[in-house]
């Protein structure tokens, strides 16, 4: 990987106000004269997102739990080969909305798939090739449930989780920035945009250099 190159994931439940810190990041990084990439998971290919309006959308055939986290990872390792190493090995800032921590927040703690198998996987699919820092915007459940509802009418399969399910997966996400604090930070994402924005440059501030 060109050395200038830096890997960027954003984590957090619905309605933590990933997408607008990831375009605010994005200028700001441009600011500085550096190539950034946006991209999300799953999908940021055409065929990783074929995968991803499987995984969304709701539908008379059950997706079992094992099964939903198999495709997270079909369509990691497709959107990693085709645009993740490609950007990074040419230099280029890659801040993705969604990375492993979210299969194991969501289909782990949430869905109950057994943690080995995200593992076995996640070794398989990327092992050592990790974000430099992980973003984990944090709130209370409601309050993100609460943006959620006001600004769409009808949600995704993950959307329609009821407030313990996504309990689960905020309690996993800060266990795992409690078990790995120089890659995970958590910011406060119940501030104002400006803040957040300001907390995440300075999570980054080390990597900027």
């Amino acid at each position: 990987m060109n050395a200038t190159g830096r890997f960027i994931s954003l984590e957090g439940i619905e309605g933590a106000g990933k997408s607008t810190l990831a375009a605010a990041l994005r200028v700001a990084l441009r600011s500085r004269g550096l190539s950034v990439l946006l991209t999300r998971e799953p999908g940021g290919t055409p065929l990783a997102e074929q995968l991803r309006a499987l995984l969304l959308a709701r539908g008379d055939e059950r997706i079992l739990p094992e099964a939903e986290a198999l495709l997270m990872f079909a369509a990691r390792s497709i959107h990693l080969e085709n645009l993740i190493r490609p950007a990074l090995h040419a230099g280029t800032w890659v801040i993705c909305d969604r990375f492993t921590d979210a299969t194991r927040a969501y289909q782990g703690a949430g869905r109950g798939v057994d943690g080995a198998l995200i593992e076995g996987l996640a070794r398989s699919v990327h092992d050592t090739l990790w974000p430099q820092r992980t973003l984990l915007l944090d709130l209370p459940v409601a309050t993100g449930l609460a943006r959620v509802a006001s600004r769409r009418s009808q949600g995704d399969r993950f959307e329609d989780e009821d407030q313990r399910f996504f309990e689960r997966v905020r309690e996993r996400y800060l266990a795992l920035a409690a078990d790995e604090p120089d890659r995970v930070r958590v910011l406060d994402a119940s501030r104002e945009p400006d803040s957040v924005v300001a907390q995440a440059l300075d999570a980054l501030a080390d990597l900027l250099g």
